[in-house]
């Protein structure tokens, strides 16, 4: 049979890449690809700038830098770690090896990570299986966050040092604007992208159906367990960049409150200490700025991610589907039965149950969200997951419906190791579904006495997925969603729809966000 050629030539310069092996037999990836300039010395905190083309053949049989993070998130296999670095503005292409009589559709995955952590080195993002089964081209990006990718200096600029904001989301924007100038020479359809994200990454996917700029850059989108109002309010961002820059100017600061008497810091001040320091230095602050946040009681609890500026992200997902200004694209978005509970086993990151109550100020839906909310310590994690991920997800299907089709579902299925470490359809397990990857050393140990249900799982999520990428409807049996009926297709082995799930908790948090 007939393959494709590993060496394609980009509009930046010639790229080669690596025939799949073993399990990914039948597949070819090409792996760190930049789409961006390196955004280093005078393109930090600036917006991405076009590629400098490269002569000769580029070896893209690795993947590239992840960007800068704590090491112990950047495993790979064991005792085998990513190297990080602010040059990371790279993508990766997997793709069936065969030839295709038409151009296949194109699926652009956004990794999660609550905009501090992550990699698309990640095994459980590697594309091959997805694009071997469904007949069509993954593309896995890298892009900035954390401190460099999601603080807003623009109070400290000028016309001889300019900052942007939004660099992370822009940083999205021009790896899909890459895919539109390349994909055609991987086999890829420019004119079919679906975008894909998981956590942050569906936090980006929303990001993105509420960004002017990305208008015509994709045909569908796939929000998983996105935390909707993970985003950050102008005044929130002007905080957070203060205090970013105290604590880079003292290393030795540790402040629990806004300090509203403290001398303003000088444009030219803030552009030295920016440019001088080291992206460590810089990666510290940003790690003493989570502990800020963490404390100081700012309106946004979290100092990394997408800011509603008024311009770049003209309002907040919630607020652009309640108004019907979201792209009108089709979607498929749903969370996970038990997703909090991967952070009370390995990552306290979740608000506790009263914290994740902050925003709800009337006192009559305080009471009567945490009366549905009474079965001890797992409905206390389950109200936090809800507060951040399951009711706002509910509340921007049901403005983004009004304006395009809109797939809702939950993730349910679960193993039975899932259920021994107790952590069941926790957040992020539906990408095993989504990737193969219980198909994979990753994966394969938790599909241990389950192979044949996690095999009908993969193929039903995966089939489905493809489907919508391909067509746009995500296979049979699955209605779309409707604030009169409010179909969820609940995926599990095997799975089922269901009439809003959770009626009188989505009712009570729907009057939330309706008066917010």
């Amino acid at each position: 049979m007939t393959s494709i050629d590993s060496r394609v030539t980009t509009a930046d310069g010639i790229v080669e890449g690596a025939r799949g092996k073993r399990t990914r037999r039948g597949t070819i990836s090409w792996k760190g690809i930049p789409f961006a300039a390196p955004p280093v010395a005078g393109l930090r905190f600036r917006d991405p700038q076009p590629v400098n083309p490269w002569p000769g053949v580029r070896d893209c049989t690795r993947f590239a830098k992840a960007a800068i993070q704590e090491k112990q998130f950047t495993a790979v296999a064991p005792g085998k770690y990513q190297p990080v670095g602010e040059d990371c503005l790279t993508l990766n292409v997997f793709a069936p090896d065969r030839p295709s009589s038409t151009p296949r559709p194109v699926m652009f995955f956004i990794h999660g990570g609550a905009y501090i952590l992550g990699t698309a080195a990640t095994p459980l993002y590697e594309g091959s299986l997805l694009a071997r089964a469904q007949d069509v081209v993954v593309v896995t990006v890298q892009y900035r966050f954390g401190p460099f990718g999601f603080l807003d200096f623009g109070a400290y600029a000028t016309d001889d040092r300019p900052f942007d904001s939004n660099l992370g989301l822009k940083d999205h924007v021009a790896a899909l604007s890459w895919v539109q100038r390349n994909i055609a020479a991987f086999g890829g359809d420019p004119d079919n992208v679906t975008v894909f994200g998981e956590s942050a990454g569906g936090t980006s996917v929303v990001s993105l159906l509420s960004t002017p700029a990305a208008n015509g850059l994709f045909t569908r989108a796939i929000a998983e367990s996105p935390a909707t109002e993970l985003v950050i309010g102008k005044d929130s961002a002007r905080i957070y960049a203060d205090e970013f820059l105290r604590l880079l100017r003292d290393p030795q600061r540790r402040s629990t409150q806004i300090d509203t008497e403290a001398e303003p810091i000088s444009a030219a001040d803030a552009q030295a200490l920016l440019a001088r320091s080291s992206a460590n230095e810089i990666h510290r602050a940003g790690d003493r700025l989570m502990k800020f946040a963490a404390a100081a009681g700012v309106d946004d609890a979290i100092p990394y991610g997408p800011v509603v500026d008024g311009d770049y992200l003209p309002a907040s997902p919630l607020d652009a589907a309640a108004a019907g200004t979201t792209l009108p694209v089709p979607l498929i978005i749903g969370s996970n039965h038990d997703e909090g509970q991967l952070f009370t086993k390995f990552w306290n990151v979740l608000p506790d149950a009263e914290k994740a109550l902050v925003r709800v100020t009337d006192e009559q839906d305080r009471r009567e969200i945490r009366a549905l909310y009474n079965g001890g310590q797992r409905d206390d994690v389950q109200l936090a997951a809800d507060a951040v991920f399951w009711a706002p997800m509910v509340a921007f299907a049901e403005g983004h419906s009004r304006v395009a089709p809109t797939y809702v579902y939950r993730y349910d299925f679960h193993t039975r190791i899932l259920a021994a470490t107790g952590v069941g359809a926790t957040h992020a397990t539906e990408l095993f579904a989504v990737f193969g990857a219980y198909r994979t050393a990753l994966g394969a140990g938790l599909a241990v006495g389950d192979w044949r249900s996690t095999g009908r799982v993969i193929a039903d999520v995966q089939d489905r997925w493809g489907a919508f990428a391909t067509g746009g409807v995500p296979g049979v049996g699955w209605p779309a969603y409707e604030s009169g009926s409010r179909k969820v297709l609940i995926i599990d082995d095997p799975d089922r729809v269901q009439t809003d799930p959770e009626g009188a908790r989505r009712a009570a948090w729907q009057k939330v966000h309706a008066s917010a």
